[in-house]
C-alpha cells in the first residue's frame, strides 16, 4: 500500500474494500417512464433491448443522438408491480402497462427528459421526475448484500426489502448493492446501516474503486462526443438484435465494420494530475485525462480515451510538469 493517501481516505478505501461502506447518491437523475406504450416507446430510443425486461430485471443502456453519440447512459429496471410512493398529480404509477425507472447522472438529466417528452407525443406514456423524492443510497464492499437484507443480486437486478421499516427497492451493482427508498424515510435505513456496519464514506473514496474497476462515468471520461465503443461499454449497453433506435446506424457499422480511433484506457501516472489535463504522444495529442485519484493500492490512476495509437506500454506525457502516465489494460491489477 502507498503513503500517498491521506489517513482518512485511506479508512474510507479500506472499509469499502474489506467491509462495506454507505454513499449517498440521491443527486442522481431519476425518470419513472410509465403506460401501456412505455417500453415499446424506450425500445426505439435507448441502446439496449427494454422490452425484454421482466418486472425484477434490470440493463446498462444510453441514449444517442443520430450520429451515434451518447446524450446519457443511465440503469433502466423494470419495476412494473414494485412499491412506489404516489406520485404527484398521478392517479397511478403505472399500473396499467409497464413501469420502467431510469436513473442517470445529474448532468443529463435535463437533456433526458426532454428527449423522452418531446418523443412520446400521441403515445400512452407518462414520464415523471422522481429525482427530489426517491433517495439512492450506494452501499459498497462485499458485505453489501447482507447489510442490506438481500440476496446477492446480478448487477441491475432488484428485489423489494425493508430496511428498519423503510420499503426500499435493493439493485444489485458492480461494486454493491443500491437502496431505492422514499426521501422522506431515508434517514432510518441509514442510520441502522451505519449502526449494523456501513460507516459513511465520501465520493473521493468510492471513485478510487470506480477507476480501479475501469468504469466509465458521464461527465468524467463520456461526454456528448463520446460513441459507445469507445468508452468499451457496447458489451454492457447495446443489443445488435432489437428494432431500430436512436443512432443505430453508426454504432452497427462500426461494431461490424471498422474499429473506433478512441479507446477507454488505464493510466499509471508519476505524479497526481487533473481531469482534463491533455495527454500527448510523441508530441501529438491522444486525449485528455478524465477521472483521477491516488489509489492507497495502485498510486496514482487515471481513466482516459484515447487515441488507438496510445496503446497499452505505451508512455504519454501529461501536461507541461513532467508528469507521465503509462498505459494499462482496465482493470487495474
Amino acid at each position: 500500500m502507498t503513503e500517498t493517501a491521506a489517513p482518512e481516505l485511506d479508512a474510507q478505501y479500506r472499509q469499502l474494500r474489506e467491509e462495506c461502506g454507505l454513499l449517498d447518491r440521491s443527486a442522481r437523475g431519476k425518470l419513472l417512464v410509465s403506460g401501456e406504450e412505455a417500453a415499446e416507446y424506450l425500445q426505439g430510443q435507448l441502446t439496449n433491448d427494454v422490452e425484454r425486461l421482466e418486472p425484477g430485471e434490470g440493463q446498462y443502456a444510453a441514449l444517442l443522438d443520430r450520429k451515434g453519440h451518447m446524450q446519457a447512459d443511465m440503469r433502466i429496471l423494470d419495476l412494473s408491480g414494485a412499491p412506489l410512493p404516489p406520485i404527484p398529480g398521478r392517479k397511478t404509477t403505472g399500473a396499467d402497462g409497464h413501469t420502467i425507472w431510469l436513473d442517470t447522472e445529474p448532468g443529463p438529466l435535463p437533456a433526458v427528459r426532454r428527449h423522452l417528452e418531446t418523443y412520446k407525443i400521441g403515445r400512452d406514456v407518462e414520464v415523471d421526475d422522481l429525482t427530489e423524492s426517491l433517495a439512492i443510497l450506494s452501499l459498497i464492499g462485499p458485505r453489501s448484500a447482507e447489510l442490506a437484507g438481500a440476496p446477492p443480486l446480478p448487477e441491475n437486478a432488484w428485489q423489494a426489502v425493508s430496511v428498519e421499516g423503510a420499503e426500499c427497492l435493493a439493485v444489485g451493482t458492480a461494486l454493491g448493492i443500491d437502496l431505492i427508498c422514499d426521501a422522506a424515510q431515508a434517514e432510518r435505513p441509514r442510520g441502522a446501516l451505519a449502526a449494523a456496519g456501513a460507516p459513511p464514506v465520501g465520493e473521493q473514496a468510492a471513485e478510487i474503486l470506480r477507476l480501479e474497476a475501469g468504469i466509465p462515468r458521464f461527465g468524467a471520461e463520456m461526454d456528448t462526443t463520446t460513441m459507445p465503443a469507445e468508452a468499451g461499454i457496447v458489451e454492457r449497453a447495446v443489443n445488435f438484435e432489437k428494432g431500430c433506435y436512436i443512432g443505430q446506424e453508426t454504432v452497427a457499422r462500426l461494431h461490424y465494420r471498422g474499429k473506433p480511433n478512441r479507446r477507454l484506457r488505464g493510466l499509471r501516472l508519476s505524479a497526481p494530475a487533473p481531469s482534463g489535463t491533455p495527454l500527448t504522444l510523441d508530441g501529438k495529442q491522444v486525449g485528455s485525462l478524465g477521472g483521477s485519484a491516488i489509489s492507497p493500492a495502485h498510486g496514482p490512476i487515471a481513466l482516459a480515451i484515447v487515441r488507438r495509437e496510445a496503446e497499452p506500454g505505451a508512455e504519454l506525457a501529461v501536461g507541461e510538469d513532467g508528469v507521465t502516465a503509462r498505459v494499462v489494460d482496465l482493470p487495474f491489477g
